[in-house]
């Protein structure tokens, strides 16, 4: 067991040394070993899409080529999620399809409610955005970090804040 433990050891020093030198990041393990690439393929994605080990993905999820989902973020496409081609998708980002506030104040009495959410091309997710069910964002728009979007916006927007406005 020492033996392999020493082993294994070894490799992730070597991977997160090869790592830090071509590409200047220290990662988790789990990226460093797994594939960004990889995962978007087997998700279907589109060409040249990646997607973190660490982003959670439920449901029905299309995303168009040379889109980048970044770590720790959430795709909830229960109710449908829509991304884009040359999306950038920041860090912490939530985007989801269904919430079950009518059900849990309901004591369980109520369904859950979805709307589907789509995203344009070329647009920019700032990090920890958070953007509710039933949204549609048009093409080349801009949020900014920690928003939380809750209404639909057209093509080109630049939007921030809690809630979301056009700025």
């Amino acid at each position: 067991m020492k033996v392999l433990a020493y082993f294994i050891q070894r490799l992730f020093h070597s991977r997160r040394e090869t790592i830090r030198t071509e590409y200047k990041r220290v990662l988790p393990l789990p990226e460093l070993l797994t594939d960004r690439w990889e995962k978007a393929k087997y998700l279907k994605f589109g060409e040249g899409a990646s997607i973190y080990d660490s982003a959670l993905v439920f449901g029905e999820v299309k995303v168009g080529s040379n889109t980048w989902i970044g770590p720790y973020t959430i795709l909830d496409g229960t109710g449908k999620l829509e991304i884009g081609n040359n999306c950038s998708i920041s860090a912490g980002v939530h985007i989801y399809t269904h919430d079950t506030v009518n059900w849990a104040v309901s004591g369980g009495k109520a369904q859950y409610e979805y709307a589907s959410v789509a995203i344009g091309n070329n647009c920019y997710i700032g990090p920890n955005t958070v953007i509710a069910k039933g949204v549609t964002i048009g093409n080349g728009c801009i949020i900014g970090a920690n928003s939380f979007v809750n209404s639909s916006f057209q093509p080109g927007s630049k939007i921030a804040g809690n809630p979301a406005k056009q700025i």
